[in-house]
């Protein structure tokens, strides 16, 4: 059930994703199965939208154009905070959005931020669920000692949340 508005839900998001950079990026290949690959997030506030940069011969966008349902799954271990954003993307040519998020990193695989093959992604969020510890680590290991040492079920290992966005 939600009972998470939505902006409550995005400021939520949005606070979980600041710390994690890397994503799972999930497309649903030519056979109908997922597949994943890891992504940077790009730098820029989440409203409801997510950004990417990608080579536009990279075999996801082949399924973004079959199956624009996508899924970004996030995980912070050291904060015991995992985050999954279902979505719709869209592969889109725009020079002014790939130099707002050029960085020398890119380096790695692009020549600057007018290199051609350079094509922006934009995930439209549908519906995000995430899962955190207040506490965090700590506070999950006390659970779990308290529960080993006690025999007691603790059910307040953390929040869960379902947000449509």
């Amino acid at each position: 059930m939600n009972d998470v508005s939505r902006a409550d839900g995005i400021a939520k998001i949005a606070e979980l994703m600041k710390d994690i950079r890397i994503a799972m990026f999930v497309t649903i290949d030519e056979h109908g199965r997922p597949r994943s690959r890891p992504m940077a997030t790009q730098d820029a506030p989440f409203d409801g939208t997510i950004w990417f940069l990608t080579d536009k011969d990279a075999a996801k966008l082949s399924d973004i154009h079959r199956d624009k349902r996508v899924n970004l799954a996030y995980a912070s271990t050291s904060s015991e905070s995992y985050l999954s954003v279902s979505g719709e993307a869209e592969v889109v040519d725009d020079r002014a959005k790939i130099r707002e998020f050029w960085s020398p990193f890119l380096k790695s695989w692009f020549d600057g931020p007018d290199d051609p093959r350079i094509r922006v992604l934009r995930i439209t969020a549908v519906e995000a669920e995430y899962w955190d510890t207040p506490g965090g680590k700590i506070a999950s290991l006390i659970s779990l000692v308290k529960g080993a040492v006690t025999g007691s079920k603790d059910t307040d290992h953390g929040n869960n949340q379902t947000v449509t966005l």
